[in-house]
């Protein structure tokens, strides 16, 4: 600590200007602006506020008629202020300074640094549809890093202090995103389509203390509740403009754009490098890999969002440990259409910067051009989109000719054969039982599957070339489709199997960071989640007692390493419901792990893990029957007439669904089956119900139950992102 003479400076409308201070007070408005500049001066002596562009734009026109300004002097013991820094991100500022630095990544930021110096030059993002459209180098990524985050310092945020980031997927998401960690504070994310209530909860709950937006839109839908009920420090607007927006709500709260926020950061960083002195001001530390980095909201069970405190180290091991599941090499492409504040999208885009790849900025609705004209090696995304790529690709194979169509559908039901029997005499294909077969039967299994797949290959190589080449241009994945963020339906896992196009699902939790376990290239088991990833352990539990279960056994997954949270912001009692002392994750999921077997058609499936659907879903009928609605859903959903489907019947005598009908199909189907006039536009109620009805029986026919009585709706269920819950896979 030092003793000083210090200038304080604060504002205040003219038009209720004091007439004195207790000590010495120059009261002045615009038109002294030389006089706020060296107090201004005084104030941040490393600060060069005579030439920052940002300090005359703000305050040299816009204040002076509308705010006054108070100085006062005197004499007080002033602390030296700290500032925390990224060890490798920083690491020449900081060892010049005494602070201790590390070769190692011990923060999330730190990545930067070594993605720079290998990969300068090489592009990092492409934004295509933001204005301005941008495409950054990995030194440049880095360097708007450096000085977003010193341009937090700038406007005097602190270590430690939270920071609500509410906004959509975009390359200036990232860069706040990482700002707001490099220089200690945490970040508090959600997206911009969640609702005002929401959005203010989170924000009081995590005891944030300003806010970045996405754009006017969302500023002007919360200005007023937020302005009312919270009181931001400050906003900064990531996007568009600020004449958009309505700022005579937010009177006495500074509204940063984007760029004077970069541009702060650039003037401060400079002048911080031009002068020995003003370093000399600070008290160098370091973060911790334990330090929190992210606090990300999610809906638990029942009741208020929890706050997930996910800490450096949490998120360094998905960094360092998912290459086993995407094997990026530099220059490979990535498409990015998730929102960021989702755990799985954020996980995989610090680990693939990590190895030099581009990553393309689409939307759902750029989707379709997207994946043609940038033709990525990868694409991570939800079920929903590789469902979405199935029926878009059905539709266009049902539209063609009679002759075309009939002759795609027999070869992709020859490949679909030729894969099953591949996965026999490959041993990729799930058996349950821990009893192994004899070695006389395993030959004959392997024989017979060989065979079958001897007789089917030249038809299914007759197919790649004719049909599957061409859907292969049109989705353009050319390495991988990596499905998390929920259950990927095996009808759809099958076909792009059959077709040739390689996706890979992954299973995990916003508690665990959140990936655990995931397919690998060389080990694509498919009906699984894959094997767990390097550090992460599994096990299956009795329900009721506990109890460990064997291999092959159905019980409650739990999850053990060190991506699992810190726990819940204050909410310990939610904290030790979820995680127990040994610290063994409940993910709330019911599954099995596939015996070890070293013959047969599973001996290569061993140690992967099986999801069977989440505890809390489990129908019980009044019969004491339990079911499982997975397996029901994920067979009705093969019919093209069928939109959307849930399982209902909890304590009934039967299970019945609702039933969302894809109508432009059902007319159609109706049509063929002459139930109305081939110039019919519209059916009615009961002729619908007994089509899906007819659909249900066929489809459904193979499982354990069968659906009774349906209600069908005609709006769709609301589909997006949903809040991430405790157990939700990633």
């Amino acid at each position: 600590m030092t003793t000083a003479t210090v200038l304080s400076v604060s504002s205040f409308p003219t038009n209720r200007m004091s007439t004195g201070s207790s000590t010495f007070s120059s009261n002045f408005g615009g038109t002294n602006f030389s006089k706020m500049h060296a107090a201004f001066q005084f104030l941040v002596p490393h600060y060069n506020f005579k030439n920052s562009k940002i300090f005359h734009k703000r305050f040299s026109n816009g204040l002076s008629s509308r705010r006054g300004f108070r100085l006062s002097c005197e004499t007080k013991t002033e602390e030296i202020k700290i500032r925390r820094c990224s060890p490798y991100l920083e690491r020449t500022l900081v060892s010049s300074n005494g602070a201790l630095t590390s070769d190692d990544w011990r923060a999330v930021p730190d990545i930067w640094r070594s993605s720079a110096e290998k990969y300068g030059d090489r592009i990092a993002v492409v934004d295509p549809y933001h204005d301005p459209p941008t495409s950054l180098t990995y030194k440049q990524l880095e360097q708007e890093i450096l000085d977003f985050s010193e341009g937090l310092r700038v406007i005097g945020v602190k270590p430690d202090e939270k920071l609500a980031l509410f906004a959509d997927n975009s390359y200036r998401w990232l860069v706040t995103d990482q700002g707001m960690m490099a220089m200690g504070a945490v970040d508090v994310v959600r997206g911009s389509r969640s609702s005002i209530e929401e959005l203010l909860q989170i924000y009081i709950h995590s005891e944030s203390v300003a806010l970045a937006v996405d754009n006017p839109e969302l500023f002007n839908r919360i200005v007023e509740t937020f302005c009312s009920k919270a009181a931001p420090r400050f906003v900064i607007l990531l996007w568009g403009e600020k004449s958009h927006l309505a700022i005579n709500r937010m009177e006495g709260i500074p509204i940063f754009s984007y760029k004077e926020i970069i541009d702060l950061g650039q003037e401060s960083c400079k002048a911080f490098s031009d002068s020995d002195d003003a370093r000399q001001h600070y008290k160098y530390e370091t973060i911790s890999s334990d330090d929190i980095a992210t606090l990300v909201y999610t809906s638990g069970t029942t009741g208020n969002p929890k706050g997930v405190m996910l800490t450096h180290k949490n998120l360094l091991h998905q960094i360092n440990n998912l290459w086993d599941v995407v094997p990026a090499q530099p220059g490979d492409r990535f498409l990015s259409m998730l929102p960021p504040w989702h755990a799985y999208e954020r996980a995989a885009e610090y680990f693939i910067f990590t190895h030099g790849i581009e990553q393309v900025y689409t939307t759902v609705r750029n989707l379709k051009v997207d994946l043609q004209q940038y033709q990525p090696h990868y694409l991570i995304t939800v079920p929903l989109v590789f469902e979405t790529l199935y029926s878009g690709i059905q539709k266009q194979l049902s539209t063609s000719s009679t002759l075309r169509k009939i002759l795609a559908f027999m070869f992709i039901k020859i490949s679909l054969t030729y894969m099953e029997m591949k996965r026999i005499y490959e041993g990729t294909y799930l058996v349950r039982s821990r009893k192994e077969p004899s070695y006389f039967v395993s030959m004959l299994d392997w024989l017979w599957a060989r065979i079958i797949a001897a007789i089917l290959l030249p038809v299914h190589m007759l197919a790649k070339k004719l049909v599957y080449s061409k859907i292969h241009s049109a989705i353009g994945i050319s390495k991988a489709g990596v499905s998390g963020g929920g259950s990927l339906p095996s009808h759809v896992d099958k076909f792009f199997e059959a077709i040739g196009v390689v996706v890979q699902n992954g299973y995990g939790m916003t508690e665990s960071s959140p990936v655990t376990a995931a397919r690998r290239p060389s080990n694509n088991v498919l009906g699984s989640i894959g094997l767990p990833i390097r550090h992460t352990e599994f096990k299956i539990v009795d329900a009721e007692t506990g109890e460990a279960l064997p291999h092959g056994s159905k019980g409650i997954v739990k999850v053990r390493g060190p991506q699992v949270m810190k726990g819940y912001y204050k909410n310990p009692l939610a904290t030790k419901q979820a995680v127990d002392e040994d610290g063994w994750l409940n993910s709330g999921d019911i599954g099995w792990i596939a015996p070890y077997h070293s013959r047969g058609r599973s001996h290569h499936c061993g140690g992967v893990i099986i999801l069977e659907g989440r505890a809390k879903d489990t129908i019980v009928l009044l019969t004491g029957e339990n079911v499982e609605p997975l397996e029901l859903e994920e067979a009705a959903m093969r019919s093209s007439l069928i939109q959307q489907i849930v399982v209902i019947g909890q304590d009934q005598r039967r299970l019945g669904a609702i039933v969302v009908p894809n109508k432009d199909e059902v007319l159609e189907a109706a049509k063929k089956r002459s139930i109305v006039d081939p110039d019919a536009t519209e059916l009615s109620k009961k002729q619908i119900t007994s089509l899906l009805n007819e659909e249900l029986r066929k489809w459904t026919s193979g499982c354990s139950f069968q659906i009774g009585p349906i209600l069908v709706i005609d709006e769709p269920f609301t589909v997006g992102f949903p809040l991430e819950s405790s157990g939700t896979p990633i």
